[in-house]
């Protein structure tokens, strides 16, 4: 809660409308001159990016780690990033990652009895990296 000692604070927190933040929520936030901005009325797809990358977090990671404090939550966010970012199929790019160099190609299909695969599981088992071996 001690937001003055962070440097890299933004100095404000977009939310949305909803009746669950109250005026004492608010008051927390104003306190420490964080300015409240508030998405759009009647405008349901102003957060969608978002809440899809909350909601891909969640059932990925928080759904399935018991979070100790905020420095294992950056340890796991961290390396699901990597993971995210390096490894996981995206279907809007062909089952390619988003770092992947060439561009997006159609996907094969691959006879996995023609080789061997090796699981890599990522933060203690909940996420699974997989790689062809030669």
């Amino acid at each position: 809660m001690a937001l003055a000692c962070r440097m890299d604070w933004p100095g404000f927190l977009p939310r949305d409308r909803d009746s669950t933040y109250t005026d004492a929520f608010d008051a927390v936030f104003q306190a420490d001159d964080v300015e409240i901005l508030l998405s759009p009325s009647r405008a349901p797809r102003a957060n969608a990016i978002c809440e899809r990358a909350v909601g891909t977090l969640r059932r990925e990671i928080l759904d399935r780690i018991l979070l100790y404090h905020e420095a294992h939550a950056r340890v796991v966010l961290a390396e699901y990033i990597r993971h995210y970012n390096r490894h996981r199929p995206h279907q809007a790019r062909r089952q390619l990652p988003p770092n992947h160099a060439e561009p997006p190609t159609p996907a094969t299909a691959t006879d996995l009895q023609a080789h061997r695969i090796r699981r890599q599981p990522l933060l203690g088992g909940p996420i699974n990296q997989y790689q062809r071996i030669a």
